[in-house]
């Protein structure tokens, strides 16, 4: 089954300010953040049942190197 992603204006939000927050720190960690996003959210896309349930039905996908994660 295919799963479709949808991201919150919040969360995008949430993203850009990081986002600005990591390149104010360095250089180009803004970008390696956004990678990071990018495959994390892939690999949700294609097996979101492996996450771990952290509530009820809800999931969690914790990003690598970055403190953040994403709600399913």
């Amino acid at each position: 089954m295919k799963y479709r992603l949808i991201i919150r204006r919040g969360a995008e939000a949430d993203i850009g300010a990081s986002y600005n927050w990591y390149e104010d720190q360095s250089s180009g960690l803004g970008n390696e953040f956004l990678r990071t996003l990018d495959a994390a959210l892939v690999s949700i896309e294609r097996s979101p049942l492996t996450y771990p349930i952290v509530y009820k039905d809800i999931r969690r996908a914790v990003v690598r190197r970055f403190p953040h994660a994403f709600f399913l």
